[in-house]
């Protein structure tokens, strides 16, 4: 059930991805539920996550599951069982989970997407350093910035950041919280050759605080990738997307120029945007227009465009 699943979609999907000359695209996720896994193809590697659940199994019985599970997707998929990288997904209370820590092993490689270069990590984090979901959000982005001033907020290892060198724009200004990443977003800079001219700025801050600091008026451009919630020890507080939406686009809203643009994207399931509440004069929702071909009917990802 499993071998003929896989072979369908990876053959729909390995068709459309070499039409479009991706190679790092979403094949399965969650499609049949007794085998509940994440597959994602980064070049000739492949990175799988098991979404935990109660399988009912021992633990022995789970382990050859997961072997003969292995043996499926590598033979579908035509990559060596050396170079599949498996995580187990789960909740975690608190922190983030998929910023933590997951692996001493560090096994990062450079890939391409449309033309620019970008260091991912399938071995040491749950994420791998790339969301492959944003791809069209990213060429978007890098389309409409030249000349301009683009903010990127929860920046993560930049890629929004990397897109707007590419397209042109005359300042960048790169927002997180996690050290970690603001140097990774510095090291996707300097695979892709990109100089530091004093145009762009990586700024190691709590978002909700540092957008109460930002002129007015000041950006063109600005991306806001939030996490669903975050209480991080760096942090003032907590922040919980739901109860903070509404602030935090209003903050970026202040900062923006007449006629610029916020794209505010959220994962989080449950999300209803409080548009009453927020000073926008236009909210577009580009939640289809930005979905990639391999994340159709499996995408749990809202993307609003919002003009002040």
């Amino acid at each position: 059930m499993f071998q003929n699943r896989l072979t369908k979609v990876f053959r729909h999907l390995g068709k459309q991805a070499k039409r479009l000359n991706v190679s790092c695209y979403r094949v399965y996720d969650h499609d049949l539920p007794e085998f509940p896994f994440c597959i994602e193809i980064y070049g000739d590697k492949l990175y799988v996550a098991e979404y935990k659940r109660r399988h009912g199994m021992t633990e022995e019985e789970h382990d050859v599951w997961m072997e003969e599970s292995l043996a499926v997707i590598a033979e579908v998929t035509g990559i060596s069982k050396n170079n599949i990288f498996l995580k187990l997904r789960q909740r975690k209370p608190g922190r983030l989970g998929q910023y933590q820590k997951y692996d001493e092993v560090q096994h990062e490689f450079v890939i391409e997407e449309n033309g620019l270069k970008f260091i991912v990590n399938l071995s040491d984090y749950l994420d791998t350093g790339l969301f492959l979901d944003h791809r069209i959000t990213r060429q978007m982005v890098r389309e409409q910035c030249k000349g301009k001033k683009v903010l990127n907020l929860f920046a993560y290892t930049g890629s929004f950041s990397v897109y707007a060198a590419a397209g042109g724009a005359e300042e960048i200004v790169t927002v997180d919280l996690s050290k970690t990443y603001l140097q990774w977003v510095e090291r996707n800079f300097q695979v892709n050759e990109v100089k530091n001219e004093n145009k762009y700025k990586f700024i190691h801050a709590d978002v909700l605080q540092y957008l109460k600091s930002v002129p007015a008026d000041h950006f063109d451009l600005i991306i806001m990738d939030p996490p669903t919630f975050s209480n991080s020890k760096r942090m003032e507080g907590f922040l919980d997307i739901q109860r903070d939406h509404v602030s935090l686009i209003n903050d970026c809203l202040k900062a923006l120029k007449k006629g610029g643009q916020l794209y505010f994207s959220t994962n989080y399931r449950d999300f209803i945007l409080d548009k009453e509440k927020i000073n926008a004069s236009s909210i577009k929702d580009l939640t289809k227009a930005t979905t990639p071909f391999d994340f159709e009917g499996k995408l749990f990802r809202l993307c609003y465009s919002i003009q002040p």
